[in-house]
């Protein structure tokens, strides 16, 4: 049985810079807002179910206004 681990610990290695410094990828592509996959990202990533609730709400807030107006005439 083989059990090599020094490839498991190559691939678990936190990522480095070029002068070997480690990076924190994380906080990296948060900073990094200007990037040109921002608008894919933000289409991909779904929205929170919260922000989806408020928005439902709001529709039906602006429905319900309609339909007061349909009703008055107006």
């Amino acid at each position: 049985m083989n059990n090599d681990d020094s490839v498991n610990r190559e691939s678990n290695a936190p990522p480095t810079d070029a002068s070997g410094q480690p990076v924190n990828v994380v906080e990296r592509d948060l900073e990094d807002s200007d990037s040109d996959t921002k608008g894919v990202d933000e289409v991909i990533t779904p929205s929170s179910t919260r922000v989806k609730e408020q928005d439902i709400e709001e529709l039906e807030r602006k429905e319900a206004e309609i339909e007061r107006k349909v009703a008055d005439g107006n």
